[in-house]
């Protein structure tokens, strides 16, 4: 377990001392930020208006701002996560100490738990920024942060599944832009794969359907919290990072 989290210290630690982090951070502040002023300023001139004519409208904070929120943070996870994942195994390889990881005395598994696990916590620390932005807003409105933290878990698990799936992307290549930009090709394959059930009914339809990563993702910003889409989640990323460790394995072999 120690050396799983020196892994992850070391590889959270790295996005820190570059630009990385701090301009991906930036610019999550920045758009999300953005989403939550429109959001909040179209919330308040609809209970304006609906005040100024006599209706009596019934305006939900979580419904009309923070849900929006979500979902357009948890696409924006579809540009980040590359950029996250592009350079854990592909910057070892470049620098040639691949080889030197691959033959040390550290098993696969807390080798790739500890860049994996440094990874999320990147990725948490975006969240952590809009997670702020919501906190915030609850100054002047009282959200109901049971969906809220509910809606952020969501997020954090669909952004897991394809951080696992970079993770084992960059096994494969030592160029970060290589790594980066097939992430994000399969990251949004994984996206859209749901649009298949608008046209096909039938059982494969449905099937692929269901592998897409945004369709579990509804219950999370409704406040449900399921466990069938939780386990689908995990199952997710525990499949991601076991094509990780076997990419690793050969790697080793090959050392």
């Amino acid at each position: 377990m120690s050396n799983i989290w020196i892994i992850c210290r070391k590889e959270l630690k790295s996005y820190f001392v570059s630009p990385i982090a701090y301009g991906l951070m930036a610019f999550f502040a920045i758009i999300a930020g953005y989403i939550t002023y429109v959001a909040t300023a179209f919330f308040i001139q609809q209970s304006m208006q609906g005040q100024m004519m006599g209706r009596s409208m019934p305006m939900d904070m979580n419904e009309q701002i923070i849900r929006p929120l979500l979902m357009n943070v948890s696409v924006f996870g579809l540009f980040m996560i590359p950029m996250i994942t592009m350079r854990v195994f592909a910057e070892e390889k470049r620098q040639g100490t691949m080889e030197l990881l691959a033959t040390s005395p550290v098993t696969d598994w807390e080798i790739i738990l500890g860049k994996y696990l440094g990874a999320l916590m990147m990725y948490g620390f975006l969240l952590l920024v809009v997670f702020v932005q919501v906190l915030i807003l609850s100054i002047w409105g009282r959200p109901d942060f049971k969906p809220v933290l509910t809606g952020f878990l969501g997020v954090l698990l669909q952004g897991g599944c394809l951080l696992a799936i970079g993770t084992f992307i960059s096994t494969t290549t030592r160029n970060q832009i290589v790594a980066g930009v097939a992430t994000f090709a399969v990251c949004l394959m994984l996206w859209i794969l749901d649009w298949m059930s608008a046209f096909n009914t039938s059982s494969v339809g449905q099937v692929v359907s269901y592998l897409s990563v945004i369709q579990h993702f509804d219950g999370f910003a409704k406040g449900v919290l399921d466990t069938k889409h939780v386990i689908f989640y995990l199952s997710f990323i525990f499949f991601g990072l076991f094509l990780t460790g076997k990419s690793l394995e050969s790697l080793r072999w090959r050392s």
